[in-house]
């Protein structure tokens, strides 16, 4: 059986004057790959159905369990939400924006999760661990 995902991924980050635009758009592609990416007076949007690369970042980092951490805690009903710094994603790694503001602004993503549950999809994208591996049921 294949699992059916319905997710709703939705991105936004600020391009500031001192920015090259391009610099923007490609940390964010570099994260989110299949992300439909439109820009606008002073910032880009972008929207994806899949956090698959995204989850690869994540297990080839080995920070499943903050992900799970800033998911969980960003959480409104079926929704989640998190901020990634834009150098980083720039060199094609995640580190989760937290505290005060990056200078150069956040990458914000928001995730509405329709199909399955959003523990499930979270289970999906950032597994639990243990021991530092993850528990791939």
């Amino acid at each position: 059986m294949t699992d059916v995902y319905r997710v709703d991924v939705e991105i936004t980050a600020p391009v500031y004057d001192t920015e090259v635009t391009s610099r923007v758009t490609g940390a964010i592609a570099n994260v989110f790959p299949n992300a439909e990416l439109e820009e606008g007076f002073g910032e880009i949007r972008a929207e994806t159905h899949t956090m698959d690369h995204f989850s690869d970042l994540l297990h080839r980092q080995e920070i499943l369990d903050t992900a799970r951490g800033e998911f969980f805690s960003n959480r409104e009903g079926n929704v989640f939400s998190f901020a990634l710094k834009k150098q980083a994603a720039f060199e094609d790694r995640v580190n989760f924006s937290v505290g005060e503001p990056d200078e150069l602004g956040e990458i914000s993503v928001r995730v509405r999760v329709e199909e399955p549950t959003l523990e499930e999809y979270v289970d999906h994208v950032a597994p639990p661990t243990e021991d530092g591996r993850p528990l791939e049921g």
